[in-house]
């Protein structure tokens, strides 16, 4: 097969959790951990990352391979012995990709590179001259201005996307129409993670829909102590991540809740939990004879991981997109993967569209 050529914006934890799982599944590829072994024949060796993007000082100028493990990342450690890409970090645009609180907050937050901030046209040309087929954007909560940066330098590079924030562009017409009119695919918005909160949440309100239980009131509450709930302490940053959230919690329920009823989002950082975060997961509802019933539910989880895990699907199926000449939003593996996609669908239809997808290729998906 030949290499994924994959380009990172945001050297954080999320990409580590990549990049070190990227190598982890290379060597030890019967290991449990991935949703897919195999799609179209791609596995995990086969992604190589041959550009990185990020504004801090601790990153820029060093190896992917070094960059990852720089604080302020403090995601768990599972593959140490990373080999060198060759790869070296350049300095990207800053634009609104940091929030004032983040450029003051030291080992927590961000300490910004000296020098300019790379321009279209010197991003367009890395992209160009490193040969990648696919960018994956982590960039912080609340980068809109940032974000649209990148996509439009993908977009003039000839590049695919896998989204994995809650800026909508795959799930905007007017941005899905110009990656389709460009023959590039894209994967978004707003990676849903391998188990997490939202997840198990719509898996309950499932289970209370088919059940023929009423949901009325709930909620979901979240601590962590990564950067991503440090940058989100600035409420502001929020407005897409409440929607995108809360509507992947709407998509599901038979009726729709009032504002009032439903919470749904990062509730406080919490430093000493570093990458580890609690979802606090409740639903009130009613079931025979109208009599109240409530389920609470905690959820731990190793934040970056779990995420890492559909971001390497999404790769994969972003390069089969690619191969086969399909452009636009992929519909059902935005919808299985994503918490915002362009059209929300239930887990068990995102689940089979997604496989209709898959199979339809000749080569073969190896289910973990």
């Amino acid at each position: 097969m030949s290499p994924i050529r994959v380009a990172l914006v945001g050297i954080g934890n999320c990409a580590s959790s990549l990049v070190q799982g990227t190598q982890y599944y290379a060597r030890n590829p019967s290991a449990p951990g991935m949703i897919h072994r195999a799609i179209a024949g791609y596995e995990a060796s086969d992604v190589q990352y041959v550009l990185g993007i990020d504004v801090d000082s601790r990153k820029v100028g060093h190896d992917i391979a070094d960059a990852i493990f720089a604080e302020p990342n403090n995601t768990t450690v599972f593959c140490e012995d990373i080999s060198a890409t060759g790869v070296r970090v350049m300095r990207g645009a800053v634009l609104d990709g940091v929030a004032p609180h983040m450029a003051e907050g030291g080992a927590r937050g961000f300490s910004i590179a000296n020098g300019p901030d790379a321009t279209r046209e010197q991003i367009v040309a890395a992209l160009r001259e490193s040969r990648a087929d696919i960018l994956v954007n982590f960039l912080p909560v609340g980068s809109q201005e940032a974000a649209e940066f990148y996509m439009e330098c993908a977009l003039e590079a000839g590049v695919a996307v896998v989204n994995g924030i809650p800026v909508f562009i795959a799930s905007d017409p007017e941005w899905e129409a110009r990656f389709r009119e460009r023959g590039l695919p894209i994967i978004g918005d707003d990676i849903k993670a391998q188990v997490g909160a939202t997840i198990v949440h719509r898996t309950l309100i499932a289970l209370f829909e088919e059940r023929g239980a009423k949901v009325e009131r709930t909620y979901q509450l979240n601590t962590g102590g990564n950067t991503d709930f440090m940058n989100m302490l600035d409420r502001q940053r929020l407005a897409s991540k409440k929607v995108s959230k809360t509507e992947a919690i709407q998509a599901v329920l038979a009726d729709r809740l009032s504002d009032e009823n439903i919470q749904i989002g990062p509730s406080d950082f919490v430093p000493w939990q570093k990458d580890r975060k609690l979802g606090f997961i409740r639903l009130e509802g009613k079931q025979w004879g109208e009599v109240p019933m409530d389920i609470e539910i905690r959820l731990s989880v190793e934040d970056s991981p779990n995420a890492a895990a559909c971001v390497m699907d999404a790769i994969r199926i972003c390069k089969l997109a690619l191969d086969r000449g399909d452009a636009g939003a992929l519909v059902g593996p935005s919808a299985y993967y994503c918490k915002h996609p362009q059209q929300q669908l239930a887990e068990d239809v995102a689940g089979r569209m997604l496989g209709e997808y898959l199979a339809s290729d000749a080569r073969a998906v190896k289910v973990a």
